[in-house]
């Protein structure tokens, strides 16, 4: 952990503002759950919290059946981060940044999907090269949790609509099984 040299009071509501450079460089967003955690030195700790992220261990047996039954690598994230790899090592992408277009797709809560060698590729995760083929965002509770992909390979046709169903299936039933 590491000191900001930020000193903040608390309020008679015992509230505690988190400064906006903080939130902006920690992706910190209103509305966005955190987790609080203590020690025993006193020290007192907020984390994302992120629902999906309960989930990780789920998600990523179900990223191996999906790269099994489409073969194309297959990348599960929360609104932040990948949570779950198949198909590829898992060192190159998991807990990784995802990408602002990815960000901003999650939000629009758009299905991508790559459909021709002349259309502009989306890359879903900051500082690799690697670009989505398909792309859903889960939705749990009417709140975008994160999203589901399979990442194109080496001269990758364009996706089907099997790709699309099977990605579109999977964000939906993570979906589910965060709401239950």
């Amino acid at each position: 952990m590491k000191a900001t040299g930020i000193v903040r009071r608390i309020d008679d509501l015992g509230r505690v503002v988190i400064p906006k450079e903080i939130r902006r460089t920690m992706r910190i967003r209103e509305g966005d759950p955190l987790e609080i955690y203590t020690d025993n030195d006193g020290e007192v700790i907020f984390k994302k919290y992120s629902p999906i992220g309960e989930l990780s261990s789920f998600a990523t047996q179900y990223a191996d059946v999906l790269y099994k039954t489409g073969g194309e690598p297959v990348v599960v994230c929360d609104r932040d981060h990948v949570i779950a790899v198949s198909g590829i090592p898992k060192k190159e992408l998991l807990e990784r940044r995802v990408s602002p277009q990815l960000e901003e797709l999650m939000e629009q809560r758009k299905t991508y999907s790559f459909t021709s060698k002349e259309q502009r590729k989306m890359q879903p995760v900051e500082g690799v090269e690697r670009y989505a083929l398909v792309c859903a965002p889960i939705i749990a509770a009417g709140d975008v949790a994160g999203s589901v992909m399979y990442l194109c390979n080496e001269n990758q046709n364009p996706a089907g609509d099997v790709e699309v169903k099977l990605v579109q299936a999977a964000a939906a039933f993570l979906g589910k099984q965060m709401e239950e």
